[in-house]
Protein backbone atom coordinates (compact mmCIF):
# COMPACT_ATOMS: atom_id res chain seq x y z
CA UNK A 1 0.00 0.00 0.00
CA UNK A 2 1.22 3.26 -0.75
CA UNK A 3 1.52 5.14 2.56
CA UNK A 4 0.13 8.60 3.75
CA UNK A 5 2.70 11.57 3.49
CA UNK A 6 0.46 14.36 4.55
CA UNK A 7 0.95 16.50 1.77
CA UNK A 8 -2.86 17.13 1.37
CA UNK A 9 -3.64 18.71 4.22
CA UNK A 10 -5.31 21.50 3.64
CA UNK A 11 -6.23 20.82 0.03
CA UNK A 12 -9.85 20.80 -1.06
CA UNK A 13 -10.87 17.38 -3.13
CA UNK A 14 -14.13 17.65 -4.67
CA UNK A 15 -15.23 13.96 -5.96
CA UNK A 16 -18.22 12.47 -7.56
CA UNK A 17 -19.74 9.64 -6.63
CA UNK A 18 -18.13 9.65 -2.81
CA UNK A 19 -20.98 7.92 -0.57
CA UNK A 20 -19.45 4.35 -1.51
CA UNK A 21 -16.93 2.23 -3.85
CA UNK A 22 -14.28 4.22 -5.50
CA UNK A 23 -15.03 7.42 -5.10
CA UNK A 24 -15.45 7.05 -1.38
CA UNK A 25 -11.94 4.73 -1.18
CA UNK A 26 -10.00 7.89 -2.95
CA UNK A 27 -11.73 10.94 -0.63
CA UNK A 28 -10.70 8.42 2.85
CA UNK A 29 -7.06 8.31 1.20
CA UNK A 30 -7.33 12.08 1.14
CA UNK A 31 -8.68 12.55 4.26
CA UNK A 32 -6.43 10.80 5.87
CA UNK A 33 -3.85 13.70 5.18
CA UNK A 34 -6.44 15.90 6.74
CA UNK A 35 -8.15 17.02 3.18
CA UNK A 36 -11.24 18.95 2.86
CA UNK A 37 -13.77 16.17 0.81
CA UNK A 38 -16.42 17.58 -1.04
CA UNK A 39 -18.46 14.66 -1.55
CA UNK A 40 -20.78 15.02 -4.96
CA UNK A 41 -23.25 12.26 -4.91
CA UNK A 42 -26.53 11.41 -5.73
CA UNK A 43 -27.66 9.14 -2.56
CA UNK A 44 -29.37 11.07 0.60
CA UNK A 45 -31.22 8.62 1.42
CA UNK A 46 -30.11 4.50 2.69
CA UNK A 47 -30.55 2.55 -0.46
CA UNK A 48 -31.64 -1.15 -0.25
CA UNK A 49 -28.95 -3.33 -2.18
CA UNK A 50 -26.10 -0.52 -2.40
CA UNK A 51 -24.37 0.93 1.25
CA UNK A 52 -23.96 4.21 2.17
CA UNK A 53 -24.92 7.87 1.33
CA UNK A 54 -23.31 11.40 1.29
CA UNK A 55 -23.55 11.81 4.61
CA UNK A 56 -22.35 8.71 6.10
CA UNK A 57 -19.53 9.04 3.84
CA UNK A 58 -18.81 12.34 6.04
CA UNK A 59 -18.92 10.65 9.18
CA UNK A 60 -15.96 7.93 7.73
CA UNK A 61 -14.25 11.01 6.31
CA UNK A 62 -14.32 12.99 9.35
CA UNK A 63 -13.35 10.19 11.66
CA UNK A 64 -9.70 9.71 10.20
CA UNK A 65 -9.12 13.11 10.19
CA UNK A 66 -10.33 15.00 7.27
CA UNK A 67 -13.15 17.49 7.07
CA UNK A 68 -16.23 16.35 5.08
CA UNK A 69 -19.09 18.44 2.74
CA UNK A 70 -22.01 16.34 1.79
CA UNK A 71 -23.68 17.43 -1.31
CA UNK A 72 -26.14 15.86 -3.29
CA UNK A 73 -25.17 16.04 -6.94
CA UNK A 74 -26.26 14.07 -9.89
CA UNK A 75 -23.85 14.80 -12.65
CA UNK A 76 -26.03 15.11 -15.31
CA UNK A 77 -27.35 17.85 -13.96
CA UNK A 78 -24.95 21.42 -14.47
CA UNK A 79 -26.94 23.48 -12.10
CA UNK A 80 -26.42 20.77 -9.15
CA UNK A 81 -22.97 20.44 -10.11
CA UNK A 82 -22.33 24.71 -10.01
CA UNK A 83 -24.29 24.70 -6.99
CA UNK A 84 -22.01 21.84 -5.45
CA UNK A 85 -18.48 24.50 -6.51
CA UNK A 86 -20.00 27.22 -4.95
CA UNK A 87 -20.51 25.39 -1.49
CA UNK A 88 -17.36 24.39 -1.30
CA UNK A 89 -15.93 27.92 -2.27
CA UNK A 90 -18.27 28.75 0.35
CA UNK A 91 -16.92 26.30 2.87
CA UNK A 92 -13.16 25.40 1.78
CA UNK A 93 -12.38 28.81 -0.27
CA UNK A 94 -11.70 26.86 -3.14
CA UNK A 95 -11.37 23.53 -4.29
CA UNK A 96 -7.74 22.04 -5.73
CA UNK A 97 -8.42 18.61 -7.05
CA UNK A 98 -11.07 17.12 -8.76
CA UNK A 99 -12.28 13.37 -9.49
CA UNK A 100 -14.87 13.15 -12.08
CA UNK A 101 -15.84 10.11 -14.68
CA UNK A 102 -15.15 12.31 -17.62
CA UNK A 103 -11.84 11.50 -19.14
CA UNK A 104 -12.69 11.99 -23.04
CA UNK A 105 -12.67 15.71 -22.06
CA UNK A 106 -8.88 14.51 -20.23
CA UNK A 107 -6.31 16.35 -23.28
CA UNK A 108 -8.71 19.75 -23.90
CA UNK A 109 -8.80 20.61 -20.49
CA UNK A 110 -5.27 19.80 -20.03
CA UNK A 111 -4.43 22.15 -22.56
CA UNK A 112 -6.99 24.95 -21.70
CA UNK A 113 -6.11 24.85 -18.05
CA UNK A 114 -2.07 24.52 -18.90
CA UNK A 115 -0.12 26.17 -15.80
CA UNK A 116 -3.17 26.86 -13.71
CA UNK A 117 -5.08 22.54 -13.35
CA UNK A 118 -3.74 19.38 -14.20
CA UNK A 119 -6.33 17.18 -15.64
CA UNK A 120 -5.53 13.80 -16.00
CA UNK A 121 -7.56 10.31 -16.43
CA UNK A 122 -7.10 7.17 -13.81
CA UNK A 123 -8.43 3.66 -15.05
CA UNK A 124 -7.61 0.54 -13.10
CA UNK A 125 -6.08 -2.05 -14.80
CA UNK A 126 -7.79 -4.48 -13.92
CA UNK A 127 -11.64 -4.95 -12.63
CA UNK A 128 -12.51 -3.23 -9.25
CA UNK A 129 -14.50 -4.83 -6.92
CA UNK A 130 -17.56 -2.61 -5.52
CA UNK A 131 -21.16 -2.74 -5.38
CA UNK A 132 -21.94 -1.96 -8.70
CA UNK A 133 -19.14 -4.80 -10.02
CA UNK A 134 -20.95 -7.45 -7.63
CA UNK A 135 -24.28 -6.29 -9.19
CA UNK A 136 -23.40 -6.34 -12.63
CA UNK A 137 -20.90 -9.42 -12.82
CA UNK A 138 -22.68 -11.87 -10.72
CA UNK A 139 -21.56 -14.12 -7.78
CA UNK A 140 -17.77 -14.90 -8.00
CA UNK A 141 -16.77 -11.70 -9.56
CA UNK A 142 -15.16 -10.72 -6.41
CA UNK A 143 -12.33 -13.33 -6.56
CA UNK A 144 -11.14 -11.84 -10.39
CA UNK A 145 -11.37 -8.30 -8.77
CA UNK A 146 -9.09 -6.14 -7.20
CA UNK A 147 -9.76 -3.67 -3.81
CA UNK A 148 -10.80 0.02 -4.53
CA UNK A 149 -7.73 0.66 -2.55
CA UNK A 150 -5.66 0.30 -5.66
CA UNK A 151 -7.31 3.23 -7.03
CA UNK A 152 -7.16 5.53 -3.86
CA UNK A 153 -3.60 4.64 -3.55
CA UNK A 154 -3.08 5.20 -7.41
CA UNK A 155 -5.48 8.81 -7.10
CA UNK A 156 -3.25 9.52 -4.22
CA UNK A 157 -0.02 9.04 -6.34
CA UNK A 158 -1.81 11.88 -8.69
CA UNK A 159 -2.75 14.57 -6.55
CA UNK A 160 0.85 14.50 -4.88
CA UNK A 161 1.91 15.46 -8.51
CA UNK A 162 3.17 18.66 -10.09
CA UNK A 163 0.92 20.71 -12.04
CA UNK A 164 3.17 19.65 -15.22
CA UNK A 165 1.59 16.28 -14.84
CA UNK A 166 -1.33 16.50 -16.88
CA UNK A 167 -3.38 15.34 -20.07
CA UNK A 168 -2.21 11.96 -18.83
CA UNK A 169 -4.39 8.79 -19.38
CA UNK A 170 -3.32 6.70 -16.22
CA UNK A 171 -3.65 2.88 -15.60
CA UNK A 172 -3.23 2.22 -11.62
CA UNK A 173 -1.04 -0.32 -11.50
CA UNK A 174 1.52 1.66 -13.81
CA UNK A 175 2.15 4.51 -11.74
CA UNK A 176 2.03 2.44 -8.02
CA UNK A 177 4.65 0.19 -10.10
CA UNK A 178 6.76 3.49 -10.67
CA UNK A 179 6.15 4.34 -6.97
CA UNK A 180 7.92 1.53 -6.36
CA UNK A 181 5.26 -0.81 -5.54
CA UNK A 182 5.96 -4.50 -6.22
CA UNK A 183 3.45 -6.70 -4.65
CA UNK A 184 -0.12 -6.47 -5.57
CA UNK A 185 -1.21 -9.40 -4.45
CA UNK A 186 -2.24 -6.63 -1.40
CA UNK A 187 -4.72 -5.44 -3.63
CA UNK A 188 -6.63 -8.71 -4.55
CA UNK A 189 -9.54 -9.48 -3.36
CA UNK A 190 -8.65 -12.94 -3.40
CA UNK A 191 -4.65 -13.12 -4.16
CA UNK A 192 -3.92 -15.93 -6.86
CA UNK A 193 -7.20 -15.69 -8.38
CA UNK A 194 -6.93 -14.75 -12.47
CA UNK A 195 -8.29 -11.10 -12.95
CA UNK A 196 -10.52 -9.90 -15.26
CA UNK A 197 -9.34 -6.66 -17.44
CA UNK A 198 -10.93 -3.52 -16.79
CA UNK A 199 -14.17 -3.36 -19.35
CA UNK A 200 -12.63 0.09 -21.02
CA UNK A 201 -8.76 -1.24 -21.46
CA UNK A 202 -7.49 -2.04 -24.83
CA UNK A 203 -6.48 -5.50 -23.88
CA UNK A 204 -7.89 -8.88 -25.30
CA UNK A 205 -9.24 -10.83 -22.87
CA UNK A 206 -8.67 -14.02 -24.27
CA UNK A 207 -6.49 -15.32 -22.00
CA UNK A 208 -7.87 -13.97 -18.47
CA UNK A 209 -11.23 -15.65 -19.91
CA UNK A 210 -10.53 -18.97 -20.57
CA UNK A 211 -8.86 -18.87 -16.98
CA UNK A 212 -11.83 -17.47 -15.36
CA UNK A 213 -14.41 -19.66 -17.42
CA UNK A 214 -11.85 -23.50 -16.20
CA UNK A 215 -12.26 -21.54 -12.57
CA UNK A 216 -16.11 -21.83 -13.19
CA UNK A 217 -17.13 -17.96 -12.30
CA UNK A 218 -17.07 -16.51 -15.70
CA UNK A 219 -20.06 -13.88 -14.65
CA UNK A 220 -23.06 -14.17 -16.27
CA UNK A 221 -26.51 -12.92 -15.22
CA UNK A 222 -30.35 -14.63 -15.93
CA UNK A 223 -32.51 -13.14 -18.34
CA UNK A 224 -36.11 -12.82 -18.41
CA UNK A 225 -37.49 -13.28 -21.88
CA UNK A 226 -38.56 -10.21 -23.34
CA UNK A 227 -42.58 -10.97 -24.56
CA UNK A 228 -43.18 -11.38 -28.35
CA UNK A 229 -42.75 -7.65 -30.60
CA UNK A 230 -44.88 -7.25 -33.92
CA UNK A 231 -42.47 -6.75 -36.61
CA UNK A 232 -40.43 -3.72 -36.55
CA UNK A 233 -40.45 -0.71 -39.28
CA UNK A 234 -37.97 -0.54 -42.13
CA UNK A 235 -35.46 2.34 -40.72
CA UNK A 236 -32.39 3.15 -39.65
CA UNK A 237 -31.93 0.24 -37.12
CA UNK A 238 -32.32 -2.24 -39.89
CA UNK A 239 -30.24 -0.74 -42.45
CA UNK A 240 -27.32 -1.51 -39.74
CA UNK A 241 -28.03 -4.55 -39.28
CA UNK A 242 -28.27 -5.35 -42.68
CA UNK A 243 -25.07 -3.86 -43.55
CA UNK A 244 -23.67 -5.77 -40.09
CA UNK A 245 -24.90 -8.94 -41.28
CA UNK A 246 -23.16 -8.05 -44.81
CA UNK A 247 -19.67 -8.17 -43.13
CA UNK A 248 -19.76 -10.84 -41.17
CA UNK A 249 -17.37 -13.58 -41.97
CA UNK A 250 -16.57 -17.32 -40.26
CA UNK A 251 -13.54 -15.94 -39.39
CA UNK A 252 -15.19 -13.33 -37.11
CA UNK A 253 -17.56 -15.76 -35.66
CA UNK A 254 -14.79 -18.13 -34.51
CA UNK A 255 -13.22 -15.50 -32.95
CA UNK A 256 -15.82 -14.26 -31.14
CA UNK A 257 -18.26 -17.24 -30.50
CA UNK A 258 -20.98 -15.42 -28.37
CA UNK A 259 -24.52 -13.96 -29.17
CA UNK A 260 -25.89 -10.36 -28.17
CA UNK A 261 -28.91 -9.67 -27.31
CA UNK A 262 -30.04 -5.26 -28.14
CA UNK A 263 -33.28 -4.67 -26.22
CA UNK A 264 -33.91 -1.36 -28.30
CA UNK A 265 -36.22 1.66 -26.97
CA UNK A 266 -37.35 4.56 -29.76
CA UNK A 267 -38.48 4.30 -33.14
CA UNK A 268 -37.56 0.60 -35.09
CA UNK A 269 -36.77 -0.41 -31.15
CA UNK A 270 -37.47 -3.68 -29.51
CA UNK A 271 -35.38 -6.84 -29.55
CA UNK A 272 -32.76 -7.59 -31.88
CA UNK A 273 -29.97 -10.40 -32.10
CA UNK A 274 -26.30 -11.02 -33.08
CA UNK A 275 -25.13 -14.33 -33.99
CA UNK A 276 -21.68 -14.68 -33.62
CA UNK A 277 -22.05 -18.63 -33.07
CA UNK A 278 -23.66 -19.94 -36.14
CA UNK A 279 -21.85 -20.56 -38.84
CA UNK A 280 -21.13 -17.73 -40.89
CA UNK A 281 -22.97 -15.34 -38.26
CA UNK A 282 -26.60 -13.88 -38.39
CA UNK A 283 -28.45 -11.10 -36.93
CA UNK A 284 -32.48 -10.51 -36.64
CA UNK A 285 -35.65 -9.38 -34.64
CA UNK A 286 -36.48 -10.88 -32.19
CA UNK A 287 -35.09 -13.92 -29.95
CA UNK A 288 -31.92 -15.63 -30.57
CA UNK A 289 -32.47 -19.77 -31.28
CA UNK A 290 -30.02 -19.64 -28.07
CA UNK A 291 -29.64 -17.86 -25.03
CA UNK A 292 -27.85 -15.02 -25.22
CA UNK A 293 -24.31 -14.46 -23.57
CA UNK A 294 -24.57 -10.60 -23.36
CA UNK A 295 -28.03 -8.41 -22.95
CA UNK A 296 -27.27 -4.57 -24.42
CA UNK A 297 -30.19 -2.07 -23.60
CA UNK A 298 -30.28 1.14 -25.15
CA UNK A 299 -32.01 3.58 -27.28
CA UNK A 300 -31.82 3.26 -31.04
CA UNK A 301 -30.34 6.56 -32.23
CA UNK A 302 -27.23 5.44 -29.57
CA UNK A 303 -27.09 2.18 -31.17
CA UNK A 304 -26.79 3.22 -34.60
CA UNK A 305 -24.09 5.93 -33.67
CA UNK A 306 -22.40 3.37 -32.06
CA UNK A 307 -22.32 0.79 -34.82
CA UNK A 308 -21.13 3.53 -37.16
CA UNK A 309 -18.51 4.36 -34.99
CA UNK A 310 -19.85 8.23 -33.65
CA UNK A 311 -19.89 7.41 -29.88
CA UNK A 312 -17.58 4.97 -28.08
CA UNK A 313 -18.95 1.91 -26.30
CA UNK A 314 -16.97 2.90 -23.33
CA UNK A 315 -18.32 6.13 -23.39
CA UNK A 316 -21.83 5.00 -23.83
CA UNK A 317 -21.66 2.38 -20.81
CA UNK A 318 -19.78 5.42 -18.69
CA UNK A 319 -22.52 7.82 -19.53
CA UNK A 320 -25.46 5.66 -18.56
CA UNK A 321 -26.75 5.10 -22.37
CA UNK A 322 -25.38 1.35 -22.81
CA UNK A 323 -26.36 -0.87 -20.19
CA UNK A 324 -25.02 -4.38 -20.14
CA UNK A 325 -25.70 -7.65 -18.47
CA UNK A 326 -24.32 -11.33 -19.17
CA UNK A 327 -20.28 -12.03 -19.75
CA UNK A 328 -18.29 -9.00 -19.77
CA UNK A 329 -15.46 -10.70 -21.39
CA UNK A 330 -17.52 -10.68 -24.72
CA UNK A 331 -19.16 -7.66 -24.31
CA UNK A 332 -15.23 -6.52 -24.41
CA UNK A 333 -14.78 -8.66 -27.81
CA UNK A 334 -18.11 -6.80 -29.29
CA UNK A 335 -16.19 -3.61 -28.89
CA UNK A 336 -13.00 -4.53 -30.68
CA UNK A 337 -15.58 -6.25 -33.67
CA UNK A 338 -17.22 -3.16 -33.88
CA UNK A 339 -13.71 -1.42 -34.25
CA UNK A 340 -13.23 -3.78 -37.07
CA UNK A 341 -16.89 -3.53 -38.44
CA UNK A 342 -16.42 0.26 -38.58
CA UNK A 343 -13.84 -0.08 -41.12
CA UNK A 344 -15.88 -1.71 -43.57
CA UNK A 345 -19.24 -0.04 -42.46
Amino acid sequence: MLPNTGRLAGCTVFITGASRGIGKAIALKAAKDGANIVIAAKTAQPHSKLLGTIYTAAEEIEAVGGKALPCIVDVRDEQQISDAVQKAIKKFGAYTIAKYGMSMYVLGMAEEFKGEIAVNALWPKTAIYTAATEMLGGPGIESHCRKVDIIADAAYSIFQKPKSFTGNFVIDENILKAEGIQNFDIYAVKPGHPLQPDFFLDEYPEAVSKKMESAGAVPEFKEEKPQPQPKPRSGAVEKTFRMVKDSLSDDIVKATQAIYLFELSGEDGGTWFLDLKSRGGNVGYGEPSDQADVVMSMSTDDFVKMFSGKLKPAMAFMSGKLKIKGNMALAIKLEKLMNQMNARL
